[in-house]
């Protein structure tokens, strides 16, 4: 069922984790892969979230 709201996975380990090593990379899937799927939150809120995540990882 589809949703509105953003979503940020990694799908190597949700939505792909059956999937083996070899499995992976032939659906272009790295170990570091991430999924951003965007909903219908405003921009800005949408780019203050992204940056404070990327903030965190630095």
């Amino acid at each position: 069922m589809a949703d509105a709201k953003s979503l940020v996975i990694h799908p190597a380990g949700t939505t792909h984790s059956q999937l083996n090593e070899l499995e992976l990379a032939n659906a272009g899937i790295k170990p570091n892969t991430i999924r951003l799927s965007i909903g219908i939150e405003h921009i800005d809120d949408l780019l203050e979230d992204l940056d404070r995540a990327f903030t965190i990882v630095k």
